[in-house]
């Protein structure tokens, strides 16, 4: 019998998200919750029925699991809150690999992460709660990654890098082996990032240069 899931926002990220459950099976998806102007319409055939003052009651329905479908771009605090807030209800939320994903067995990814097709991951990695590992990036052996990271498309990591909780790595961006990059922090589309990176930092550029960013 199929798990039932409910999803939690909708737009191009939810899209990836579903077409990756449907290629795994094993749960069924119930609806998407998100604002109540969107009600009535659907995402790749699967409606929005939901918004977030609905998912207390759906849980006491008997709907134990959820996904945070938000994206982000830059700082994921939309995403920190959903996953909070789900958690503060008691859902479970999944672990979610693309079965076109490399992911060695000596992984370790936290709940609520989702890595997208194409992505490969090496030995000893390990990633943190409510990740987006996003299409086509290489995470290499030894890598530890925070909670709340997106790890973009085509970003690679070579080994034993360390990124901090809610940092975003930009599409394309390389960081070379053992650097450390903090949290909250922003590394830029393309960027090559050769030297470590501090807590609240904006990094750009071929090498990339860090900036302490402005609240």
């Amino acid at each position: 019998m199929l798990e039932k899931i409910v999803l939690v926002g909708g737009g191009g990220h939810c899209k990836v998200v579903i077409s990756i459950l449907r290629e795994l099976g094993g749960y069924e998806i119930v609806g998407i919750s998100d604002l109540k102007e969107n009600i009535g319409k659907e995402i790749l055939g699967i409606p929005v029925k939901f918004t977030d003052e609905d998912l207390f009651s759906l849980y006491e329905k008997g709907v134990r699991n959820a996904f945070v479908t938000v994206g982000s771009v830059g700082l994921p605090d939309k995403r920190v809150k959903l996953f909070e807030y789900l958690k503060s209800i008691g859902f479970k939320l999944p672990v979610v690999v693309s079965d076109k994903a490399i992911v060695n067995d000596e992984v370790s990814i936290g709940e609520g992460t989702i890595v997208m097709p194409g992505v490969i991951i090496n030995p000893g990695v390990k990633i943190g709660r409510n990740c987006i590992i996003n299409t086509g990036s290489i995470i290499e052996h030894d890598c530890i990654i925070g909670d709340h990271v997106h790890i973009a498309p085509g970003a690679t990591l070579s080994g034993g890098v360390v990124i901090g909780d809610r940092t975003h790595i930009g599409t394309g961006a390389i960081i070379i082996q053992g650097i450390h990059i903090g949290k909250k922090s922003i590394i830029g589309a393309g960027a090559v990032v050769v030297k470590n990176v501090p807590d609240g930092a904006v990094a750009k550029g071929i090498p990339a240069r860090w900036t302490i960013r402005s609240e």
